[in-house]
């Protein structure tokens, strides 16, 4: 067969509907960034935008991107870093980072997904074994695909199930002579739950094995400090390689790692996504400072962020809401449906209701099960959560009532 009949016949799992494109799937969200935009012509209240500190669209940080674009332009600098592509600045961020999570060295990337796909390659040579979450970001998954070493997949937070994954995989490294990686997120940023980083770390006592955790969603949010995952479990210490990216908590461009300095410094000379690569622009490095900085330096925005997240999450539950074990900001809403039903339920949302929040369905998650996901931050208020938890209750009766099989859409 013709690669591109194949391609053709058979488009994917998310292919398939792409006769949605721009409303459910590509959606095209409107306006300054905030909590609420502007959607198909309507003003929506938007939780599905990763700005969880509202750093995004600060008045401060505007203004640092604009004189940092102005001073710099978007060229600068030209090269990946090891050619021609260093910059003070980017020493300068890195430093920071690592003074912050409280590591030796931090070394920055140009992007998350790109970054730690790499960093899971290099750090993994054909006689070492990784043993991961079955729950791992996609990011993760493909750069345990480019191992050519063994590997094993543990059930979800499962530690029983950790714990017999690594009698394997210390077996498999002794006949080897390699060493073995076990990669965790600190928050899964579907379902909202933390990584068991402590029960993990304790079985550091019983294995000899590294600790890597993704702590995309952890960062910034989690922690007394922001530090993430790591501080709020009193684990931070025993993370052998941290990673975060600034999408998130700072509403930007770019991640980074940190751990022990030859680590980082190992990363640094070999990760094939960074050598040969331009390097991360310099006002995006300076815009991600002056974020960096105003996390460390305005708790309020963080205090602000878990409010508007207790307010959302303890409504959901008292109107009889299942949202899981979530343990962090990220809010999934649970609900049983088709994913026709559920189609119309988002339609119903955002039409009639003025809400816009992320929709998962199989083959995500289980034929059957509809899971609506919200991302609260600091820039929501209480009358955004008071009109969300209403018309959740509205679109549930809905379901329950079976109206979503009924009509092609809710007008």
């Amino acid at each position: 067969m013709d690669i591109f009949d194949r391609i053709i016949q058979e488009p994917g799992p998310l292919g398939i509907h792409a006769n949605s494109e721009g409303y459910y799937i590509f959606p095209r969200l409107e306006g300054e960034l905030n909590n609420r935009m502007h959607f198909q012509g309507r003003e929506v209240i938007v939780w599905s935008v990763n700005n969880y500190l509202g750093l995004g669209n600060h008045p401060e940080v505007r203004k640092a991107d604009t004189e940092a674009t102005e001073k710099y332009g978007l060229a600068y600098p030209m090269g990946s870093r090891m050619m021609s592509g260093d910059t003070d600045l980017h020493y300068e961020l890195e430093k920071e980072l690592a003074e912050f999570e409280q590591m030796e060295a931090a070394v920055l990337v140009n992007f998350g997904y790109m970054g730690i796909m790499s960093a899971v390659d290099c750090l993994l040579s054909r006689r070492d074994v990784v043993v991961y979450d079955r729950g791992c970001h996609a990011c993760i998954v493909d750069g345990v695909r480019m191992h050519s070493g063994k590997r094993f997949v543990f059930q979800h937070n499962d530690m029983e199930s950790l714990d017999k994954q690594l009698q394997s995989a210390t077996k498999v490294a002794q006949e080897t002579g390699g060493g073995i990686l076990v990669i965790s997120e600190g928050v899964f940023g579907m379902r909202g739950d933390q990584g068991k980083l402590k029960e993990i770390v304790g079985l550091k006592e019983k294995y000899n094995f590294r600790l890597m955790v993704d702590d995309a969603h952890g960062f910034g949010t989690l922690g007394a400090t922001g530090m993430g995952a790591g501080e709020e479990q009193g684990v931070q210490q025993d993370i052998d390689v941290y990673f975060a990216t600034f999408a998130k908590s700072m509403g930007a461009v770019g991640a980074f790692l940190a751990g022990n300095k030859e680590v980082i410094q190992y990363l640094k000379y070999n990760m094939r996504s960074q050598i040969f690569a331009k390097s991360l622009m310099s006002p995006l490095v300076a815009g991600n400072l002056k974020r960096l900085r105003m996390l460390r330096s305005m708790p309020e925005l963080k205090a602000k962020l878990w409010e508007n997240v207790d307010m959302l999450q303890s409504g959901l539950k008292a109107a009889g809401f299942d949202i899981g074990v979530t343990n962090s900001c990220v809010t999934p809403v649970m609900m049983k449906g088709s994913v026709e039903e559920a189609k119309k339920l988002v339609y119903d949302l955002r039409e009639n209701h003025g809400i816009f929040c992320s929709i998962v369905v199989y083959p995500v998650i289980p034929k059957g099960m509809i899971l609506l996901r919200l991302i609260p931050t600091a820039l929501h208020n209480k009358a955004d959560v008071e009109e969300t938890i209403a018309a959740f209750k509205v679109i549930q009766d809905n379901l329950a009532a079976g109206k979503y099989l009924e009509t092609e859409a809710i007008s």
